[in-house]
C-alpha cells in the first residue's frame, strides 16, 4: 500500500472511499467537504448510529460517483486524544478499508483545535495507517486467476487542508512504521529461513543502507573470547552461532547507548524440551533481535546525536547429542560459572555473555536489552505491557517514558535482593533458574549479575512480541515489532543521566 500526504481537500480526486476521523461531540462536516458528501454525513449523523465514540465505525453511501462511500471512524473524547489513540484509529481505518475491498481511499485528518499538535497528528496517522496495513503474505499462493479477485488497497492519501502538519511529519511516521514492519517481517519468518546466518545477512543489509559498521563474530572467535554460556546454548544445533554487532557513530557524539537483543532463532527448550503445543511459536524467540535490527534501521535514518551499538547473540536451542545438559556447568565471558538447571532458560545465558562483552568492549553509558525471556512475564502482565527490571531509576524513567510516548507500555517489576538469593548456585557461582515463583524477576536479576554498575534496563517482551490482539495498528496474528520505536525514541531524546 502506498501512502501519500496532500495539503488539500480531495477536490476532484476520485476515491473508492473517504474516511473521516471524528471525535465525540465534533461531528460537523469538516470545512471544504463537498456538498453531496456533507449532506450524506449530516443524514448519517441524524440517524444516531454514530457518535464518535472510540472504536465506532459507520459506512455511508453518498450517491456520488467521485467518492461513493464515506467511512466514519470514532476517536473518542477529545480531551483524551493523544498520538497513540490516533495511531490506533488510523490502523483500524486501514484494516476497515481493506475489508471493504477498495483500491484507492483517503483519510481526512481531523481538526482537533490544538488537542494534538498538527505535526504529531500527521506523524501518528501516517505511522498508524502504515502499521495497520501490514500483512505477512510471503509464503501464500497468489489468488487463482479464474476466481474474481477482491480489490487490493493500493493507495491511501492523507488529506490535511490546513497543511500545518507537513510532508516531513508524514515521512517521519512512514519511516518509523517501516522499521517496525521490517522487524515484523524478521519475526514472522519461519526458523528454517531466519537462521542466525540470515540474521547476520539482514544486519549487513542495514549497515550498507545507512553506512553503519557491522561485525559478525563467528564460532571460532566466540570460543576464543570465552563465551561459554553462549556456546553452551549453541552447541546443540548445526546452525553456526553469530554474534552480530552494529555500530552507529555520528560525528561529535560523546555518549554511547548499547541495545542488546536476544536472537534465539528457534527455541525447542533443548534437553529440557518444551511441550509440543504451540512450539511453532518459538520462531518468535528472536523478536528481541528483530527489535534491535529494526531500531538500528530507524536510527540510521533518523540520525540521533548519540552513539548506538546494537548487539545480537544469535543461535538455535536444540536437543542434539552435543547439547548442554541439565546439571552442566558453563563458564561465562565475565568469568562466572553457571550451573544450567534447565536448558530452556537459555535466553539469559546468551544475553549474559552478550551484555558482558558489550559493556567491556564499548563502555556504554547505558544499556537496554530486549528478550522474549520468560513465560512468567506473560502470566504476570499478559500481552499489553512489557516487564522491566533495572539497576538505575533514571534510566528506567527514560525507558518507561519512551514506552508511553510510542504506545509501548513498560511496567517495572520489583527487584528486591531477596529474589536474587534464589540464583545462588549449589555447585557454581550461579544457577540459571530460581523457583517457579517470580520467574520474570529472577530471569532479569540473573542478567543483572553481568552488567556491573552500568545503568541498565532489561525488557521482557515475551508477552508483547506476538499474540497481541485488539489494537488497531497491530496484526492479531504474528510478530508486533515491539521495541523498535521505543529504542528509537530513547536514542533521539537521549541526554546524559
Amino acid at each position: 500500500m502506498k501512502l501519500n500526504y496532500a495539503k488539500k481537500t480531495p477536490g476532484k480526486d476520485k476515491l473508492d472511499a473517504l474516511t473521516l476521523l471524528m471525535a465525540e461531540n465534533h461531528l460537523k462536516p469538516p470545512t471544504g467537504l463537498d456538498a453531496p458528501l456533507a449532506s450524506a454525513l449530516k443524514q448519517g449523523i441524524a440517524l444516531k448510529e454514530f457518535s464518535g465514540k472510540k472504536g465506532e465505525s459507520l459506512t455511508l453511501f453518498t450517491g456520488s460517483k467521485q467518492i461513493p462511500r464515506l467511512v466514519l471512524i470514532g476517536l473518542g473524547k477529545p480531551d483524551e486524544l493523544d498520538p497513540e489513540s490516533l495511531r490506533r484509529a488510523a490502523g483500524k481505518t486501514v484494516q476497515h478499508l481493506k475489508k471493504m475491498n477498495v483500491a484507492k481511499a483517503g483519510i481526512w485528518l481531523p481538526e482537533l483545535a490544538g488537542k494534538v499538535p498538527a505535526g504529531d497528528l500527521v506523524e501518528a496517522v501516517a505511522e498508524g495507517a502504515s502499521l495497520g496495513a501490514y500483512e505477512f503474505k510471503q509464503y501464500k499462493e497468489a489468488p487463482d486467476a479464474k476466481e474474481k479477485p477482491s480489490a487490493e488497497l493500493k493507495q491511501v492519501t492523507l488529506y490535511e487542508p490546513s497543511g500545518k502538519g507537513g510532508n516531513k511529519a508524514a515521512a517521519t511516521g512512514l519511516m518509523r512504521a517501516g522499521a517496525v514492519r521490517r522487524a515484523r517481517d524478521l519475526g514472522n519468518q519461519p526458523a528454517n529461513a531466519m537462521t542466525p546466518t540470515q540474521l547476520a545477512v539482514e544486519a549487513k543489509s542495514i549497515a550498507k543502507k545507512h553506512g553503519l559498521r557491522c561485525k559478525i563474530i563467528e564460532r571460532a572467535q566466540l570460543e576464543r573470547l570465552g563465551m561459554g554460556l553462549f556456546m553452551g546454548v549453541a552447541q546443540g544445533s548445526r546452525q553456526p552461532p553469530k554474534m552480530i554487532v552494529l555500530e552507529y557513530r555520528p560525528p561529535g557524539a560523546k555518549q554511547t547507548l548499547a541495545f542488546v537483543g536476544k536472537g534465539i532463532t528457534f527455541d525447542s527448550g533443548g534437553i529440557s524440551l518444551k511441550p509440543g503445543a504451540a512450539m511453532d511459536e518459538m520462531k518468535f524467540d528472536m523478536c528481541g533481535a528483530a527489535a534491535v535490527l529494526g531500531a538500528m534501521d530507524a536510527i540510521g535514518a533518523a540520525k540521533p546525536k548519540v552513539n548506538v551499538v546494537g548487539i545480537i547473540p544469535a543461535c538455535e536451542n536444540l536437543p542434539d547429542g552435543k547439547a548442554v545438559k541439565p546439571g552442566d556447568i558453563l563458564k561465562s565471558y565475565a568469568g562466572k560459572h553457571v550451573e544450567v538447571l534447565n536448558t530452556d532458560a537459555e535466553g539469559r545465558l546468551v544475553l549474559a555473555d552478550a551484555l558482558a562483552y558489550g559493556i567491556k568492549q564499548f563502555k556504554p553509558d547505558a544499556v537496554v536489552d530486549l528478550a522474549t525471556l520468560t513465560g512468567a512475564c506473560v502470566v504476570a502482565l499478559g500481552h499489553y505491557a512489557t516487564g522491566a527490571i533495572g539497576n538505575h531509576d533514571g534510566l528506567m524513567e527514560r525507558v518507561t517514558g519512551a514506552g508511553r510516548g510510542c504506545g509501548e507500555i513498560v511496567w517495572p517489576l520489583p527487584n528486591f535482593p531477596e529474589y536474587g538469593e534464589e540464583l545462588k548456585g549449589k555447585y557454581a557461582d550461579l544457577q540459571n533458574i530460581g523457583s517457579r515463583y517470580g520467574g520474570a524477576i529472577t530471569g532479569g536479576l540473573f542478567l543483572k549479575e553481568f552488567v556491573g554498575d552500568v545503568p541498565w534496563v532489561h525488557l521482557d517482551i515475551a508477552g508483547t512480541a506476538w499474540g497481541v490482539k485488539r489494537i488497531g495498528h497491530i496484526p492479531n496474528e504474528g510478530a508486533t515489532g515491539v521495541g523498535v520505536r521505543l529504542l528509537l525514541d530513547l536514542a533521539q531524546n537521549w541526554k546524559p543521566l
